[in-house]
């Protein structure tokens, strides 16, 4: 029974043997490795800063009632971010209201009787020097009630002054008073930033800096993949004396809610275009820390060969950095590849 399960063994191994023969390597589709236009890109690293950011301060002398925000806090234009004593203009607008009041009274006073003595005059019953005195008096009350108006609304302001308001919706970045405190006119009280408008600022070499200037695409690159596009460009005419750099400011479209103001971020500039040698990214494959591909000989034969891969493009190819030559054919299927590179290893004779 044992010399026939030999012979058994052996004719399975044949067979096995016979049956890798007929799945040559040529029935995989392969495409030829060539130099393609690329776009040519420079990334640099770029600061997140807000457009608007503003230290809030004081306008008038008072003591600090009441601080409404603290820091990280959201805070919607028009609402009141801190209180002052309002006692002494509060009492001043009061004031001025009554000296509008007596204003105006006088002012129908003496438009009374600037008419009166107008119509007298008219019939020749008092002198010219009576009509004059009138229409001075008339003008004089005029004058005195536009003063009182303006009073009213400078004492108006004057209260307004003691409630902060925020100039824009943000972010509370720092607090600097203390409830108690006086504040004095050009007092900081606090400090902010919007989140609605964010821009980019970069530090060029000026060798790149006039190629940038003519070249309009540019956009920011995200962690995970994701392009956020640029809504103007702003070059700076002059370098740096230090480090000889040229400050590109770009700033940013939309709502990014991943983007923060002091964050880094890589901008992207394409410049113009550069051949690249470039393979099918579907055809790359990672094994490990290794990246490869499945190359087919001129006859037939596979082999795995690491590369150093460089970016994806737009059209679904990715550059190949080195470990390939321009004509040499790669497997477009890496996983088809890979089983019948293991089946030619089964088919070649042991060592």
């Amino acid at each position: 029974m044992r010399p026939a399960c030999k012979y058994i063994s052996r004719y399975v191994a044949f067979m096995a043997l016979f049956l890798s023969f007929q799945l040559p390597a040529l029935e995989l589709e392969t495409v030829s490795v060539k130099y393609i236009q690329a776009p040519r890109i420079f990334r640099l690293d770029g600061v997140i800063e807000a457009i608007q950011k503003t230290t809030v301060s004081a306008q008038i002398s008072g003591q600090v009632e009441e601080v409404l925000f603290d820091v990280d806090d959201y805070v919607e234009k028009g609402k009141v971010i801190v209180r002052l004593n309002d006692k002494q203009p509060a009492a001043g607008l009061k004031q001025a209201q009554a000296e509008l009041k007596e204003a105006n009274a006088r002012q129908k006073e003496a438009q009374d009787e600037y008419e009166r003595v107008k119509g007298v005059f008219a019939k020749q019953a008092v002198s010219e020097k009576a009509m004059d005195a009138a229409e001075a008096a008339k003008n004089a009350a005029q004058a005195k009630l536009e003063a009182a108006l303006a009073g009213l609304e400078q004492a108006r302001e004057q209260l307004e002054y003691t409630r902060v308001r925020a100039p824009y919706s943000g972010i509370v970045t720092e607090r600097h008073i203390e409830v108690g405190e006086t504040a004095q006119p050009g007092k900081q009280l606090m400090s902010g930033l919007s989140l609605e408008q964010l821009r980019v600022n970069i530090d060029v070499p000026q060798i790149m800096i006039n190629a940038i200037r003519e070249s309009g695409d540019v956009y920011i690159e995200a962690p995970d993949d994701k392009v956020v596009p640029v809504s103007d460009k702003t070059v700076s005419h002059f370098a740096d004396p230090a480090s000889h750099t040229f400050r590109v400011r770009l700033d940013l479209k939309g709502d990014d809610l991943w983007l923060f103001p002091g964050m880094f971020v890589k901008v992207v500039f394409q410049i113009g275009q550069r051949p690249v040698l470039a393979v099918p990214a579907e055809s790359v494959v990672r094994r490990s820390e290794v990246t490869a591909v499945y190359v087919i000989s001129a006859e037939g034969k596979i082999s795995m060969r690491a590369i150093r891969q460089g970016r994806n493009l737009a059209d679904g190819n990715t550059i190949v950095l080195a470990g390939l030559m321009e004509g040499e054919r790669v497997a477009i299927d890496p996983i088809a590849a890979g089983v019948q590179l293991k089946q030619q290893y089964a088919s070649s004779p042991a060592d």
